[in-house]
C-alpha cells in the first residue's frame, strides 16, 4: 500500500514552498519519482488518517526533516476523535419474550427430533457399501442397540 500520487505531490509541494533550497538540495541527487514512491510507501501507515499528515504540514520544525523525522512529526499528531453511537435500545418485553424463547429451546427437550439419525445415517452409508471406521461402526451399531447383549457372568 501506498499514499496516492495528489498526497505526495502535494506534499512535497508544501514542504518545497516551507523550506525552499534546503528541501530541493536535499534530494538533488535522487530521481524524484524514486523519492516520492519511497516516501509514499513510508507514510502509507497514514492512509486511512491523512489529518496527520496535514497536522504535520502544520506544525513543521525550523530545519528540513528528512522522511523518519517527518514520519515522527505526524504520529504526533492528536488521535481522531471518533463519536461513539450509543446502542439501540429494545422494548425490555420483546427482550423477556426472546429470552424466554431461548430459554424453553436449551430446556425443553425437543419432542419431534430423531436424536438418533446420525446412526441411522451411518448405517444407511455403512449397507451402501461405504468403508467406515470401526469406531463409526461400533459407534451407530451401540446407539441403535444393534450389538449383542453381553452378559455380564458370575
Amino acid at each position: 500500500m501506498t499514499l496516492p500520487t495528489k498526497v505526495i505531490d502535494r506534499l512535497f509541494d508544501r514542504l518545497a514552498l516551507s523550506y525552499g533550497s534546503e528541501f530541493k538540495n536535499k534530494w538533488s541527487n535522487v530521481d524524484a519519482n524514486t523519492i516520492k514512491s519511497h516516501w509514499a510507501h513510508e507514510l502509507s501507515t497514514f492512509e486511512d488518517n491523512l489529518k496527520a499528515i496535514g497536522w504535520a504540514l502544520e506544525h513543521l520544525p525550523d530545519n528540513c526533516p528528512n522522511l523518519m523525522q517527518f514520519k515522527t512529526l505526524c504520529k504526533q499528531a492528536p488521535k481522531p476523535d471518533y463519536k461513539h453511537l450509543e446502542s439501540p435500545k429494545a422494548p425490555l418485553d420483546l427482550v423477556d419474550s426472546e429470552i424466554l424463547k431461548m430459554v424453553k429451546t436449551l430446556v425443553e427437550p425437543q419432542k419431534d427430533k430423531d436424536y438418533k439419525e446420525w446412526a441411522r445415517r451411518l448405517k444407511a452409508r455403512d449397507e451402501a457399501g461405504e468403508v467406515l471406521s470401526p469406531h463409526q461402526i461400533w459407534s451407530y451399531k451401540t446407539a441403535l442397540e444393534l450389538l449383542p447383549k453381553q452378559s455380564h457372568g458370575k
